[in-house]
């Protein structure tokens, strides 16, 4: 459970200290981490202590102790040596692995657990009681983030985020898929929706500092209680997809904030395409040529103003009448009104999601 490099740091601290030469071993008699020189020749004195009843021994001019885990044989510490320094010295290296492993083992049952959590793969009963075991509070408020990183080193993602709640003992970073990075964030009784926003954009720019890569933050509302941390999660899981669709120029997308978007994302796919088939009939918008999509974009972002669109487009004003006229005798909609203009919005919305849904079926 424990990395061999987390090992052979410690004892090399321990040496350091104490300048006493430490092995671990396993209970194969294999070194996994050692100051000492050809551990490896001692293979069969481990294995001698391995079978025995004692939880300390002398062998060989060396100190042996053994580590256990709930009973479970773990490691065995050799120490070089024959003195009581070396029997205190070796006492002390049995004493901090076992510490670690209590960490090691707290650390993944808490990942466990949140994992768990956010795929509602707990009963209720479960999630209380488990959370009281491993001294997780269930009354506080919490905020999911989902972190999505696209690039060479999105694999160093993790650790930036780590690092970035390092100091912050109750806030939870996992990930339930290789492509989210999850946060399970506590929040002090005065955090409000804006301070999570503050939050969602650190993350952002030290990513986008520290990692250089492509990368998304949505979050879910707030709740009060563990057991609705999942609900979070599914809402920061919605919002980010309604902003992959609908809102990629948004690199920071909130649950509470999606617009639109949010009803679209939640039509059934045949409504969908009897509502364009109503809107366009056979056509569809990816039939317009460039020119008339690009015109109907910077229309819709001048709000419906024609002189603010054809000065930007840097053609005449009559130049974009005959091209909206062109597109009101192709769709039979004049976006210069109103009430067409939010039908036609809305269509292109559809269809670009109908188009995120064709393509992440395949």
């Amino acid at each position: 459970m424990i990395s061999n490099q987390i090992l052979q740091n410690t004892i090399e601290g321990l040496k350091t200290i104490t300048r006493v030469d430490i092995c671990v071993m396993g209970t194969d008699g294999r070194a996994l981490a050692s100051t000492i020189q050809n551990a490896e020749a001692y293979r069969g004195s481990v294995m001698t202590f391995v079978e025995s009843p004692a939880e300390s021994m002398v062998l060989q001019g060396f100190q042996f102790f053994k580590v256990f885990d709930e009973r479970q044989l773990e490691y065995v510490i050799m120490a070089k040596g024959d003195s009581d320094d070396v029997y205190m010295v070796g006492k002390i290296a049995t004493f901090q692995i076992h510490n670690l492993l209590i960490a090691y083992k707290e650390r993944y049952d808490k990942d466990n657990f949140i994992k768990n959590l956010l795929l509602d793969n707990l009963l209720l009963v479960d999630i209380y009681n488990r959370a009281k075991k491993l001294h997780i509070s269930t009354d506080v408020r919490r905020c999911v983030f989902i972190v999505e990183v696209k690039g060479e080193n999105e694999n160093n993602a993790f650790e930036t985020v780590k690092s970035l709640f390092a100091g912050k003992t109750k806030d939870f970073i996992t990930e339930v898929d290789e492509k989210n990075i999850i946060v399970v964030k506590e929040l002090k009784a005065d955090e409000s929706y804006q301070d999570m926003e503050k939050t969602a954009k650190i993350i952002l720019d030290m990513l986008n500092t520290e990692v250089m890569a492509k990368v998304h933050v949505s979050y879910g509302t707030i709740v009060s209680e563990i057991k609705d941390v999942s609900r979070s999660y599914k809402e920061a899981k919605m919002a980010l997809d309604v902003g992959r669709i609908f809102y990629s120029n948004r690199n920071v997308i909130a649950y509470s904030n999606l617009g639109i978007g949010r009803l679209i994302y939640q039509l059934p796919i045949p409504l969908c395409k009897m509502f364009i088939k109503e809107i366009f009939g056979g056509k569809s918008p990816d039939d317009f040529d460039e020119e008339t999509l690009i015109t109907i974009n910077r229309f819709f972002d001048n709000n419906l103003n024609v002189s603010e669109t054809s000065r930007q487009l840097y053609i005449h004003r009559n130049t974009l009448v005959y091209r909206l006229d062109k597109l009101q005798k192709m769709t039979g909609l004049d976006i210069r009104l109103f009430e067409d203009a939010i039908t036609f919005k809305i269509a292109l919305m559809v269809v670009k999601y109908m188009k995120y849904i064709e393509k992440t079926d395949y």
